[in-house]
């Protein structure tokens, strides 16, 4: 990605959502009978910390086959999690670089088998390995398995590593298989791939149901037994895919964890109506003077709340404009004609300027092409979302809580818990410069999936949605590991 520096890794919205039913939807679905008719077992419970599988380390690696892969390659290490797979090469630390904490711990102690690979796909964005080609994934089979299956679709423009420090590691400890991709297409110019306006991002979405199905297979080969509970995982584009799949596939899931997912819907809000205002009126509130104080205005007024102003600069330099441009590129590329992407930040005014892209002036064909991937609301599973209050790249009141709301007019409130972290923010590694303001949302997350986890087993309800205090005077180093979702 050369518009942005390697160790400030972008995490913009962008996604693939929409009731467009392709062939390949209909093949996948078909596919995904097959693998019922092949002793894929109703989901049920998964024992707490059961050793549901080890015949032994790494056993078949040699025999496992990932359906409708077109390259894959099998590795039996020691360690699957990263405190391993950055020594080995079986990771990549730029995919994940910035999205945690420095001081966030790394389980161990997880050996077993990687497969790494594509699926067949004409664009190459992804260069991992040296292949050049898109759609690659990973599979990790923990030797000591549980009987789940996390899927993952990696946040931003990333790669298939993205998640690995966040929570892969996490959950392949609690004995899970992880399977993630790259959603199909990577990097700023990720916009580059498809033939009309929203394909690139409609392929994120086919991406991660296409992974679901090779990768139950693929554990029910090296477990000898089917996957006994699926669930979606992700942040923010990768939130976005959770939503997405339980929306239009709740048939291959029993669950799903939203972190802080991005919303891409028809209507206001959605990025391209609330990063515009933003951007005309950052340089003014900069600059100081007479106009600052109006502009301070219209940037709450676009979704940013008072309180937040210490993230502004960073997020203007590294996040809205890029954000901004290269989503609108793929959903609308006839606003700049022949240039692609835009402008970085273009002055207000000049000519076919970002900061000045008016959504609802738009023609029709722009909203066509977010209707390929836009959310509903309408979750056919259990659903656990949290988001940061602070969040300076997806604002909580005109995302997750927007999203939220939406969930409740389809009547799937009951399907559904929302968590407003106070204090957290888009990306953890912020909590690193700013440990007196914000709170991670790592520990978020691992108290969501434990929460499900019960939904799940038992039927305890999680707590009912609320916002989650940033206690008072809290040590940084008790932030890292607690996030209580009661009260």
């Amino acid at each position: 990605m050369p518009l942005v520096p390697q160790n400030v890794p972008p995490v913009p919205p962008g996604v693939r959502a929409g009731r467009v039913r392709s062939r390949w939807i209909r093949a996948t679905c078909l596919a995904a009978a097959a693998l019922t008719a092949i002793g894929a077992a109703p989901a049920g419970p998964v024992p707490g910390g059961a050793d549901t599988g080890r015949p032994g380390h790494c056993a078949r690696a040699d025999t496992i086959v990932v359906p409708g892969a077109e390259h894959q390659q099998a590795a039996c290490l020691d360690e699957l999690t990263t405190a391993g797979t950055v020594a080995s090469g079986h990771t990549d630390e730029a995919d994940w670089a910035g999205l945690t904490p420095k001081d966030l711990a790394t389980p161990s102690g997880v050996p077993g088998i990687q497969l790494d690979g594509y699926f067949p796909d004409s664009s190459t964005t992804n260069t991992s390995h040296g292949w050049n080609h898109d759609s690659q994934f990973v599979i990790r089979l923990p030797d000591r398995w549980n009987g789940g299956l996390v899927i993952a679709g990696s946040p931003g423009v990333r790669k298939q590593y993205a998640n690995d420090r966040a929570f892969g590691d996490w959950v392949l400890a609690r004995g899970y298989a992880y399977a993630a991709t790259d959603k199909g297409n990577t990097g700023a110019a990720f916009h580059r791939d498809g033939s009309t306006p929203g394909d690139a991002l409609a392929e994120w979405n086919r991406r991660v149901t296409q992974l679901n199905l090779a990768a139950r297979e693929v554990a029910a080969q090296r477990y000898q037994r089917p996957v006994t509970r699926t669930l979606a995982m992700g942040m923010s584009n990768g939130g976005y895919l959770v939503r997405w799949q339980l929306e239009n596939h709740p048939e291959l899931y029993d669950g799903g964890v939203d972190w802080e997912g991005t919303l891409w819907r028809t209507e206001d809000p959605n990025p391209l109506t609330f990063l515009p205002p933003t951007l005309r009126a950052y340089p003014a509130y900069a600059a100081g003077g007479a106009g600052a104080g109006a502009a301070h205005r219209k940037i709450v007024e676009a979704g940013f709340p008072a309180g937040s102003e210490f993230l502004w600069p960073y997020h203007h330099q590294y996040y809205w404009d890029l954000t901004q441009r290269i989503y609108r590129e793929e959903l609308d590329p006839g606003y700049d004609g022949a240039v692609e992407a835009g402008t970085p930040f273009c002055t207000p005014g000049t000519p076919a300027c970002d900061a000045d892209y008016d959504y609802e002036s738009r023609p029709g064909a722009v909203r066509d092409a977010i209707e390929k991937i836009e959310l509903t609301g309408r979750i056919g599973k259990p659903l656990i979302s949290f988001h940061g209050t602070l969040d300076v790249l997806l604002p909580i009141s005109k995302t997750s809580d927007t999203y939220a709301r939406m969930v409740r007019q389809e009547g799937r409130g009951a399907l559904h818990r929302y968590y407003r972290v106070e204090g957290g923010t888009h990306v953890d590694s912020l909590f690193d410069t700013f440990p007196d303001r914000l709170r991670p949302l790592v520990p978020c997350h691992r108290s969501a999936v434990t929460a499900l986890e019960r939904w799940l087993d038992d039927g305890r309800r999680p707590p009912p949605s609320r916002t989650l205090p940033l206690p008072e005077g809290a040590d940084p180093a008790t932030l890292l590991t607690r996030c209580p979702l009661g009260g």
